[in-house]
Protein backbone atom coordinates (compact mmCIF):
# COMPACT_ATOMS: atom_id res chain seq x y z
CA UNK A 1 0.00 0.00 0.00
CA UNK A 2 1.11 3.49 -0.85
CA UNK A 3 2.14 5.76 1.39
CA UNK A 4 -0.07 8.76 1.68
CA UNK A 5 1.82 12.24 1.07
CA UNK A 6 1.35 14.27 4.22
CA UNK A 7 -0.79 17.42 3.09
CA UNK A 8 1.43 20.67 2.24
CA UNK A 9 1.56 23.00 4.95
CA UNK A 10 0.52 26.72 3.33
CA UNK A 11 2.86 28.99 2.96
CA UNK A 12 2.28 32.70 4.24
CA UNK A 13 5.07 35.77 3.89
CA UNK A 14 4.47 37.98 6.63
CA UNK A 15 5.82 41.56 5.50
CA UNK A 16 5.91 44.38 8.50
CA UNK A 17 7.20 48.00 7.50
CA UNK A 18 10.62 48.21 8.66
CA UNK A 19 9.85 49.65 12.14
CA UNK A 20 10.14 47.53 15.34
CA UNK A 21 6.32 49.01 16.53
CA UNK A 22 5.74 46.96 13.53
CA UNK A 23 7.89 43.87 13.67
CA UNK A 24 6.52 42.75 16.91
CA UNK A 25 3.07 42.67 16.89
CA UNK A 26 3.52 41.08 12.83
CA UNK A 27 6.02 38.57 13.95
CA UNK A 28 3.69 36.94 16.89
CA UNK A 29 0.99 36.79 14.50
CA UNK A 30 3.80 34.41 12.32
CA UNK A 31 4.47 32.54 15.73
CA UNK A 32 0.19 31.69 15.61
CA UNK A 33 0.34 30.95 12.49
CA UNK A 34 3.05 28.47 12.85
CA UNK A 35 1.41 27.14 16.14
CA UNK A 36 -1.79 26.41 13.29
CA UNK A 37 0.33 24.62 11.46
CA UNK A 38 1.50 27.10 8.76
CA UNK A 39 4.61 27.39 6.82
CA UNK A 40 5.45 31.12 8.15
CA UNK A 41 8.38 33.53 6.69
CA UNK A 42 8.96 36.97 7.75
CA UNK A 43 10.00 39.32 5.54
CA UNK A 44 12.41 41.62 7.16
CA UNK A 45 14.51 44.54 4.70
CA UNK A 46 18.12 43.15 4.67
CA UNK A 47 19.26 45.87 6.86
CA UNK A 48 16.99 45.03 9.45
CA UNK A 49 17.97 41.52 9.13
CA UNK A 50 21.53 41.53 9.84
CA UNK A 51 21.29 43.85 12.93
CA UNK A 52 19.79 43.52 16.08
CA UNK A 53 16.77 45.12 15.75
CA UNK A 54 15.43 42.40 14.40
CA UNK A 55 14.94 39.32 16.81
CA UNK A 56 13.17 36.65 15.11
CA UNK A 57 12.49 32.82 16.37
CA UNK A 58 13.75 29.38 14.80
CA UNK A 59 10.64 28.32 13.85
CA UNK A 60 10.02 30.90 11.83
CA UNK A 61 11.88 31.77 8.35
CA UNK A 62 13.56 34.30 7.26
CA UNK A 63 13.31 35.73 4.09
CA UNK A 64 14.98 39.48 3.17
CA UNK A 65 13.85 42.66 0.41
CA UNK A 66 15.82 45.34 -0.45
CA UNK A 67 14.34 48.78 0.38
CA UNK A 68 17.12 50.23 -1.28
CA UNK A 69 19.31 51.09 2.09
CA UNK A 70 20.32 47.84 2.07
CA UNK A 71 23.58 49.24 4.68
CA UNK A 72 22.53 51.88 6.93
CA UNK A 73 18.45 51.06 6.63
CA UNK A 74 16.49 54.75 7.28
CA UNK A 75 19.67 56.32 8.56
CA UNK A 76 20.82 55.89 5.55
CA UNK A 77 18.35 57.89 3.63
CA UNK A 78 19.02 61.81 3.65
CA UNK A 79 15.21 62.38 4.52
CA UNK A 80 11.90 60.59 4.95
CA UNK A 81 11.15 61.57 1.56
CA UNK A 82 14.09 59.66 0.06
CA UNK A 83 14.08 56.81 2.03
CA UNK A 84 9.95 56.63 1.18
CA UNK A 85 10.59 57.59 -2.50
CA UNK A 86 13.33 55.06 -2.79
CA UNK A 87 11.52 52.06 -1.13
CA UNK A 88 8.60 52.48 -2.62
CA UNK A 89 10.36 52.35 -6.24
CA UNK A 90 12.88 49.39 -4.87
CA UNK A 91 10.44 47.04 -2.68
CA UNK A 92 7.71 46.24 -5.11
CA UNK A 93 10.57 44.91 -7.52
CA UNK A 94 12.61 43.39 -4.51
CA UNK A 95 9.42 41.01 -3.02
CA UNK A 96 8.39 40.23 -7.04
CA UNK A 97 11.68 38.53 -6.62
CA UNK A 98 11.22 37.11 -3.46
CA UNK A 99 7.94 35.21 -4.51
CA UNK A 100 8.81 34.57 -8.02
CA UNK A 101 12.44 32.84 -6.32
CA UNK A 102 10.50 30.89 -3.76
CA UNK A 103 7.56 29.62 -6.37
CA UNK A 104 10.37 27.45 -7.45
CA UNK A 105 10.87 25.61 -4.67
CA UNK A 106 9.24 22.95 -2.70
CA UNK A 107 6.82 25.84 -0.83
CA UNK A 108 5.87 28.41 -3.06
CA UNK A 109 3.79 31.40 -1.29
CA UNK A 110 0.28 30.79 -1.06
CA UNK A 111 -0.83 34.12 1.04
CA UNK A 112 1.12 37.55 1.76
CA UNK A 113 0.06 39.25 4.80
CA UNK A 114 1.22 42.51 4.62
CA UNK A 115 1.83 45.91 6.83
CA UNK A 116 -1.25 48.19 5.67
CA UNK A 117 1.89 51.06 5.69
CA UNK A 118 3.18 49.27 2.40
CA UNK A 119 -0.78 49.23 0.69
CA UNK A 120 1.75 48.44 -2.71
CA UNK A 121 2.37 44.87 -1.26
CA UNK A 122 -1.24 43.93 -2.42
CA UNK A 123 -0.57 44.97 -5.98
CA UNK A 124 2.43 42.64 -5.95
CA UNK A 125 -0.01 39.44 -4.31
CA UNK A 126 -2.17 40.62 -7.29
CA UNK A 127 0.70 39.98 -10.28
CA UNK A 128 1.03 36.42 -8.58
CA UNK A 129 -2.28 35.28 -8.16
CA UNK A 130 -1.91 34.62 -4.38
CA UNK A 131 -3.99 35.80 -1.48
CA UNK A 132 -3.79 39.18 0.86
CA UNK A 133 -4.54 40.11 3.91
CA UNK A 134 -3.67 43.99 5.29
CA UNK A 135 -2.19 43.79 8.79
CA UNK A 136 -3.10 46.95 11.07
CA UNK A 137 -0.24 47.22 13.54
CA UNK A 138 -1.69 50.45 15.63
CA UNK A 139 -5.16 50.32 17.50
CA UNK A 140 -8.23 51.04 15.94
CA UNK A 141 -8.26 54.20 17.97
CA UNK A 142 -5.45 55.57 16.00
CA UNK A 143 -6.89 53.78 12.50
CA UNK A 144 -10.13 55.60 13.04
CA UNK A 145 -8.24 59.15 13.22
CA UNK A 146 -6.27 58.55 9.99
CA UNK A 147 -9.31 57.00 8.41
CA UNK A 148 -11.11 59.83 8.28
CA UNK A 149 -8.34 62.09 7.45
CA UNK A 150 -8.13 59.83 4.68
CA UNK A 151 -12.11 60.60 3.60
CA UNK A 152 -11.47 64.26 4.08
CA UNK A 153 -13.91 64.15 7.21
CA UNK A 154 -11.28 65.14 9.61
CA UNK A 155 -9.98 68.69 7.57
CA UNK A 156 -6.28 69.34 8.39
CA UNK A 157 -4.28 71.75 9.46
CA UNK A 158 -7.08 70.92 12.67
CA UNK A 159 -9.31 74.07 13.50
CA UNK A 160 -9.93 74.64 17.52
CA UNK A 161 -9.13 72.24 20.78
CA UNK A 162 -11.05 69.30 20.21
CA UNK A 163 -12.13 66.67 17.46
CA UNK A 164 -15.63 64.82 17.23
CA UNK A 165 -15.16 61.64 15.60
CA UNK A 166 -17.79 58.78 15.32
CA UNK A 167 -18.22 55.79 17.99
CA UNK A 168 -15.27 58.16 20.21
CA UNK A 169 -15.50 60.24 22.53
CA UNK A 170 -14.57 64.21 21.92
CA UNK A 171 -10.48 63.81 21.52
CA UNK A 172 -8.21 66.61 22.81
CA UNK A 173 -5.85 67.96 20.15
CA UNK A 174 -3.18 66.51 22.20
CA UNK A 175 -4.41 62.92 22.57
CA UNK A 176 -4.38 62.89 18.61
CA UNK A 177 -1.51 60.89 16.73
CA UNK A 178 1.38 63.67 16.55
CA UNK A 179 1.16 63.62 12.82
CA UNK A 180 -2.38 64.90 12.80
CA UNK A 181 -1.95 67.07 15.65
CA UNK A 182 1.14 68.92 14.40
CA UNK A 183 0.22 69.08 10.40
CA UNK A 184 3.07 69.55 8.35
CA UNK A 185 5.81 68.63 10.58
CA UNK A 186 5.60 64.96 9.11
CA UNK A 187 4.23 65.48 6.26
CA UNK A 188 5.86 62.14 4.69
CA UNK A 189 4.45 59.91 7.32
CA UNK A 190 1.33 61.27 7.43
CA UNK A 191 0.88 61.02 3.84
CA UNK A 192 2.02 57.00 4.13
CA UNK A 193 -0.65 56.42 7.19
CA UNK A 194 -3.19 58.07 5.54
CA UNK A 195 -2.50 55.92 2.18
CA UNK A 196 -3.42 52.62 3.67
CA UNK A 197 -6.99 53.45 3.14
CA UNK A 198 -6.17 53.80 -0.93
CA UNK A 199 -6.71 50.22 -2.06
CA UNK A 200 -8.14 48.41 1.63
CA UNK A 201 -10.93 47.50 0.21
CA UNK A 202 -8.93 44.96 -2.06
CA UNK A 203 -7.53 42.79 0.18
CA UNK A 204 -8.61 39.41 1.07
CA UNK A 205 -8.89 39.67 4.15
CA UNK A 206 -8.38 42.85 6.86
CA UNK A 207 -6.28 42.01 10.33
CA UNK A 208 -6.37 44.31 13.17
CA UNK A 209 -3.75 44.14 16.30
CA UNK A 210 -5.62 44.54 19.54
CA UNK A 211 -8.30 43.43 21.70
CA UNK A 212 -12.02 43.56 20.90
CA UNK A 213 -13.00 44.31 24.27
CA UNK A 214 -10.98 47.41 24.42
CA UNK A 215 -12.19 48.96 21.55
CA UNK A 216 -15.62 47.43 20.81
CA UNK A 217 -17.72 50.70 19.87
CA UNK A 218 -14.23 51.73 17.46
Amino acid sequence: MKMQNKAKKPHVLIFPFPGQGHINPMLQFAKRLHSKGVKATMVPTVFLSKSSFFDSSASIDLCTISDGFDEGGFEQADTPDAYLSTFWNVGPKSLAALIKKLGHTAHPVDALVYDTMLPWALDVAKQFGISSAAFFTQSCAVNSVYYHVYKGHLQLPLRGSHVSLPAMPPLHVSELPSFVAIYGVYRAWLDVLVDQFSNINEADWVFFNHFYKLEPEV
